[in-house]
C-alpha cells in the first residue's frame, strides 16, 4: 500500500472567471478536512461592500491591492484551499507568496465556456460587464493565460466529471501524481 502524505501548503485554484474555482474549492476543502477562502467573499466582508462596488467606486488597482494584501496574510497561514479571482495571477508576486509549499492548480476553461456558464450566474461580474462579453473573456484569457500556465497542475474543466476534478486534486494533496484524463 502507497503511503500518503499531505501536502504541507495551500492548495491555490486559479482559472477565468465561471472555472469553478470556488465550488471546487469548497468540495476539495471538506474532502481534505482544511479550511476554505474565496477572496472575493472575504474581501467583501472586509470592505463592506460588494466586489462589482469596490470596482465601480475605487477601480480595479485598488482591488487588486486588497488581493495582495489578503495573500500576504494567508502566506503564513495554515494550510488552507484558497479561491483568488480571475486576476489574482497577475498580480506581480503573489504566487511567489505562496508557493512553495503552495500548489497552483489551473481550472482551464475556454472563454466561449466561461461565458457561457457566467451567464446562467446571479453573480455579477465587473469585467463583463460590457457590450461584448465574449471578446472581454477572451482578452482576459490572452492577457493570462501564460500566468496560468505556471501553475503546478492544469486541470481541462471543460468536459470533466466534477468526481474526476475532485479525484485529480486529491491525489495532487497528497503528494501524488494525479492521472487525467
Amino acid at each position: 500500500m502507497t503511503e500518503r502524505h499531505q501536502i504541507d501548503g495551500h492548495l491555490i485554484f486559479v482559472g477565468l472567471p465561471g472555472a469553478g474555482k470556488s465550488t471546487l474549492g469548497r468540495t476539495v476543502a471538506r474532502l481534505l478536512g482544511r479550511p476554505f477562502l474565496d477572496f472575493d467573499v472575504e474581501i467583501e466582508r472586509r470592505a463592506g461592500r460588494s466586489v462589482a462596488r469596490l470596482f465601480a467606486e475605487c477601480g480595479e488597482s485598488a482591488f487588486r491591492a486588497l488581493e495582495v494584501a489578503l495573500t500576504k496574510e494567508l502566506a503564513a497561514a495554515p494550510p488552507m484551499v484558497l479561491s483568488p479571482g480571475g486576476g489574482w495571477v497577475t498580480n506581480p508576486g503573489v504566487v511567489a507568496l505562496l508557493r512553495p509549499p503552495g500548489r497552483i492548480i489551473h481550472l482551464r476553461l475556454s472563454p466561449s465556456a466561461a461565458v457561457r456558464r457566467l451567464s446562467r450566474s446571479r453573480v455579477v461580474r465587473p469585467l463583463l460587464e460590457v457590450e461584448d462579453p465574449a471578446a472581454t473573456m477572451q482578452a482576459l484569457w490572452d492577457s493570462r493565460a501564460n500566468l496560468y500556465a505556471a501553475a503546478d497542475l492544469e486541470i481541462d474543466v471543460e468536459d470533466v466529471a466534477v468526481q474526476r476534478l475532485t479525484e485529480t486534486i486529491l491525489a495532487l494533496a497528497h503528494g501524488q501524481t494525479p492521472e487525467i484524463g
